[in-house]
């Protein structure tokens, strides 16, 4: 269970790009400023990995969902605040990588309970579908209800203890029916790996702050 008096290490990482028109840089900016807002004043640090305006590279939802299970998988970092046009691609390809458990969360309500319920590691956000005028009101109070409260909790508090016990059966069985990280990167199709590895800031965190040999070894391999 992570509670908010200890420091959570999330990171930012969206699909995007240099030709994706969904996600310009002024709105890298509020994502970031909103989780920032939300998080920090809780103890845990933001790290921004975009993805940005100005890169070279433009990042499919499949691609950054591999990235954010190099990321967990090495343990480099705790959580992770993602999203797409319409925040399911994305939740859909990290549940389908190792060591991820992500929420599909659209509104507060959404984010409450993932967060004492639910108990996962990443978040993916619409941002495109419904994002209208306003839609930062929605964004910002959505990551505060994320981040507000203790994680694992369970809810309504009458039935905390049942929903805690359903929450860890659910990981044990996540657990199993994954396969190992590194057999997974492995198996990928070389090209798509090798376009992953080009997200040089995600990489090079990884090799500076990840726990994981294995997955370190295989990064650098690849570079």
């Amino acid at each position: 269970m992570r509670t908010i008096n200890q420091c959570l290490k999330g990171t930012i990482l969206y699909e995007g790009g240099s030709d994706s028109s969904n996600f310009p840089g002024e709105e890298n900016e509020l994502l970031y400023h909103c989780t920032m807002d939300s998080a920090e004043k809780h103890g845990h640090k933001v790290i921004n990995f975009g993805c940005y305006e100005d890169e070279s590279c433009c990042f499919s939802y499949i691609e950054i969902a591999v990235m954010i299970s190099m990321l967990l998988s090495s343990r480099s970092i705790d959580f992770v605040v993602t999203g797409c046009s319409s925040g399911q691609g994305m939740m859909i390809a990290c549940n389908s990588l190792p060591n991820i458990i992500c929420g599909y969360t659209a509104n507060p309500q959404d984010a409450f309970l993932f967060g004492r319920i639910n108990d996962g590691n990443a978040v993916s956000i619409p941002l495109g579908l419904n994002f209208g005028w306003a839609g930062e009101i929605n964004l910002q109070c959505t990551l505060e209800k994320l981040f507000e409260d203790e994680f694992g909790i369970g809810y309504p508090p009458e039935d905390a203890d049942r929903k805690k016990r359903d929450t860890l059966l659910l990981k044990e069985i996540n657990g199993l029916t994954k396969r190992n990280a590194i057999d997974v990167f492995e198996r990928l199709d070389k090209a798509l790996i090798q376009k992953v590895i080009q997200k040089t800031n995600v990489m090079e965190y990884i090799l500076v702050h990840g726990k994981d040999r294995e997955i370190l070894e295989f990064i650098q391999s690849k570079r």
